[in-house]
């Protein structure tokens, strides 16, 4: 009999023989493909050394075009981060709460603007901020795609609250009651510090969305940000489209892999932290104890 896992059972001599061809015709078909990728590229000479060569050779490109352009990124995912996390936060507290005129106005907002692509967000933020308001032409691209970020994932980050809080005990809850907490007390006290480590891996990935999406108002409404400076690299630099499409989709790797590292971190440390909190009896503690005979009054 093999031995049983948590989710299926553990594969047996064939299983571990088909496995293992699978991954072989799998590892296969990648190298073929990625061949035919590179023979394709080099045959419209696209691996050239004229277009790949700036992004070493020359520092212009980075201190002109990539590093300005990350750092409008880290502006506007930073911004966008810092109001759509605590707008979040209250809009999924909101639609918990025991007071129909408080979770129905916020159960709207959050389905609302959860229906809507980020995108058209950002574009109808930017008419608005045009026809509207007198914010200047270079800053409202900055403006529009902040707009769009923190109304579209505020309300994703609303839910994820929401299903964090839910997913406690209802004990938890009951607990707090039973020593005369109130409402806000529990929330604030009681159940938001234990939801936090169930939802660090949905924000975690939600702030990854953040990042991201910002190349959408780079793409469409000329935000000065890495997607933006594809253009204009290849504009000062020739016709090197792919390698400029390439070094941004890294350097995009490398920020959401530290942004990921770091969010692993600090929940590992919470995590550490909840278990090294109270005070622990050891098995062999009893034994030291002598025992007293409980005193009767006769």
């Amino acid at each position: 009999m093999s031995n049983l896992s948590v989710l299926y059972d553990a594969p047996g001599p064939r299983a571990k023989v088909r496995n293992v061809a699978y991954t072989v015709v799998f590892l296969g078909a990648l190298v073929l493909v990625g061949w035919w990728v590179l023979d394709t590229m080099a045959d419209k000479d696209q691996l050239t050394e004229e277009k790949w060569s700036p992004f070493v050779t020359d520092s212009r490109v980075w201190t002109t075009f990539l590093l300005p352009g990350l750092a409008n990124t880290l502006k506007a995912a930073g911004l966008a981060i810092v109001i759509a996390l605590p707008l979040g936060a209250l809009l999924g507290i909101a639609r918990l709460s025991d007071h129909r005129w408080v979770s129905a106005p916020a159960g709207v907002v959050v389905e609302f603007f959860r229906a809507i692509p980020v995108l058209l967000m950002m574009v109808f933020a930017n008419q608005m901020y045009a026809q509207f308001t007198t914010v200047e032409s270079e800053v409202r691209p900055l403006y529009a795609v902040v707009t769009g970020l923190v109304l579209y994932n505020g309300s994703v980050i609303a839910e994820i609250v929401r299903a964090g809080i839910l997913s406690l005990p209802s004990g938890q809850t009951d607990a707090a009651k039973a020593i005369g907490m109130r409402k806000g007390q529990t929330m604030s006290y009681v159940l938001l510090p234990q939801a936090v480590t169930a939802m660090l891996p949905a924000l975690v990935s939600q702030l990854v969305v953040i990042v991201k999406d910002t190349a959408l108002g780079g793409a469409m409404l000329g935000f000065d940000d890495l997607m933006n400076q594809v253009s204009n690299i290849s504009a000062n630099y020739g016709a090197n489209t792919i390698a400029s499409f390439t070094a941004v989709a890294v350097i995009f790797i490398a920020l959401n892999f530290l942004l990921t590292n770091l969010a692993s971190w600090i929940e590992a440390r919470i995590r550490r932290g909840k278990r090294t909190t109270g005070a622990v009896v050891h098995g062999g503690a009893t034994e030291d104890m002598e025992y007293e005979e409980p005193v009767t009054k006769e």
